[in-house]
């Protein structure tokens, strides 16, 4: 394998932090279930095209209630007519269902797929060329590049590193404290940077060394250190992302969804009350889980395995030298954006125009802190987003996702006067374990937060009430290496097996679900989330 190849390289120091940056990882070979996946994804596909546009014609897309329709799709029902709107519909439905087996096969890359997704959704008359395109704009997308611009700030000053390095240093004295010390690594860049493959980018060197140090060199010399270290930090980039409303694109789009539904605005405060102590209780619980469960550690990999490793960290401490200028600047300018961002409800200022005027102040000449040479977009995952966000816009043009919930509520007899308590675990299962089968987690909160919304609508409760609890789990993207970036990215690393991450990543879901489903009942009905006696246990 590729990795053995590096690590067998007298050259190969395993200490060296530039070792570990993501254009050097090597390129971890596919399983044979992966190339199988990988060969047959495309034709698949296309069948599932065939099948659904030209052959089934599901019955319940053809004869649709404007009733249940929203407005905005009703207007295009008028516009368009009964037949021309129910043919849209099964269009849509054919590209989504081609699009999910593309991504989750990765026959092809996924920008690639969207990129067909998009002129598809054209093609076929589901969107207009201008709805279409025009979704590289959405403003969750400048949120992204924005909080790139900031995130090679931070990598380009070195204040990230030198944060990391200091509270490894200080409060990572043993094996069990290193994990706890990048819990709260996660937890403060959580609440600076929006996107969550950023924090994998800057945090991957850092724990990769740590690693080393203490013998976990990936391939077959895989240790349960390395499968902590790795699993732990992929947890907590992400869960540590849902205790913020700007910890991802995905959390913003899915409170622009409950706002444009219920025009309520939910708040930068509003979210991090509801969420920011569900994110802590998890981080500690996935910590408990993991080593103490999954992976305890054997004695020996408790204890360094190369001496003086640790002192290796120190010296890259030392090498950054005292804080100069540009970094103090780029300490005050992220505070300065925290500030705004928590008090949002205060002066009104949206979370993605506050990351606009960071960004721009770090661009300034003379005066910011970094060029746009220095800046680092991935600009294939912009590409990817576009495309996930074309395809909600499919879906609020076609309505799909309510017109489909009428139909499979009739089918079930769900009557009326279905209880709330049934409604949301319906709701928040379907969010969790949706990581089961999807790619992106912009998709999910596309797909499963205006189901919620449609649900709340058509049953008479508060869309809030439902909507929210199941936005709370758009982060849990961790279970598989397709669920999110930074899971495919991690993943290459080596350190952990494909069942590593299942057991452990299905075993937090559940309990990420079970935690929702209690602060339902007590911290969520507390706050107004959800209504009194939701399930009936207090």
């Amino acid at each position: 394998m590729a990795e053995d190849k590096i690590q067998n390289n007298n050259n190969f120091d395993p200490l060296d932090m530039n070792n570990y940056r993501i254009e050097r990882l090597p390129k971890r070979e596919k399983s044979k279930v992966e190339t199988l996946l990988s060969n047959i994804g495309g034709p698949l596909a296309v069948i599932s095209f065939v099948l659904i546009y030209f052959v089934f014609k599901p019955a319940f897309l053809q004869v649709i209630d404007t009733g249940s329709l929203s407005e905005y799709a009703r207007n295009v029902f008028d516009l368009r007519g009964a037949s021309e709107f129910s043919r849209i519909n099964i269009a849509m439905l054919a590209i989504f269902a081609a699009g999910i087996v593309l991504w989750m096969t990765e026959a092809i890359p996924n920008y690639l797929t969207s990129l067909i997704i998009i002129i598809s959704l054209v093609l076929t008359g589901v969107l207009t060329e201008q709805e279409a395109y025009a979704q590289l704009g959405h403003k969750v997308m400048w949120l992204n590049i924005m909080s790139f611009v900031l995130a090679s700030m931070l990598v380009k000053t070195g204040l990230a590193k030198r944060f990391a390095l200091w509270f490894i240093l200080h409060f990572g004295k043993r094996s069990s404290s290193i994990f706890l010390s990048f819990l709260f690594i996660n937890i403060v860049l959580s609440a600076f940077i929006s996107a969550t493959t950023a924090k994998a980018a800057i945090l991957l060197p850092i724990f990769m060394v740590i690693a080393a140090i203490y013998g976990a060199r990936g391939g077959d010399k895989k240790n349960n250190f390395g499968r902590n270290i790795v699993l732990q930090n992929l947890f907590y980039i992400n869960i540590g992302a849902s205790g913020f409303l700007t910890g991802s694109g995905a959390n913003l789009l899915a409170a622009a969804l409950i706002t444009g539904a219920t025009g309520v605005d939910i708040y930068f405060t509003d979210w991090m009350k509801g969420n920011f102590l569900v994110a802590i209780i998890l981080m500690f619980l996935g910590y408990i889980v993991a080593t103490r469960i999954f992976f305890p550690l054997k004695k020996e990999e408790r204890l360094p395995q190369i001496p003086g490793g640790m002192d290796r960290l120190r010296e890259e401490l030392h090498k950054l030298g005292k804080m100069d200028f540009q970094e103090i600047k780029s300490a005050i300018l992220f505070l300065t954006i925290l500030v705004l961002w928590s008090t949002d409800r205060y002066h009104g200022i949206s979370p993605t125009a506050v990351a606009f005027m960071g960004a721009i102040f770090a661009l300034l000449p003379r005066i910011g802190i970094l060029k746009w040479n220095d800046v680092d977009i991935p600009w294939h995952l912009m590409l990817f987003s576009a495309g996930a966000y074309t395809l909600g816009a499919g879906f609020k043009s076609t309505d799909l996702p309510s017109i489909s919930v009428n139909a499979a509520f009739e089918a079930l007899g769900f009557g009326m006067n279905t209880p709330f308590w049934v409604l949301y675990l319906a709701l928040t299962f379907a969010m969790a374990f949706s990581a089961l089968f999807f790619q992106s987690k912009t998709m999910r909160t596309m797909i499963f937060v205006p189901i919620a919304i449609g649900v709340a609508n058509r049953f008479g409760f508060d869309v809030i009430s439902l909507a929210l609890p199941v936005a709370f789990l758009i982060e849990h993207v961790y279970m598989l290496p397709f669920n999110s970036k930074p899971s495919a990215l991690l993943y290459e690393t080596d350190q952990y097996s494909l069942t590593d991450t299942f057991k452990f990543g299905l075993t937090m879901l559940v309990i990420g679900w079970l935690t929702n489903i209690l602060m339902g009942e007590t911290w969520y009905r507390y706050l107004g989330i959800t209504p009194d006696g939701v399930f009936g246990i207090f």
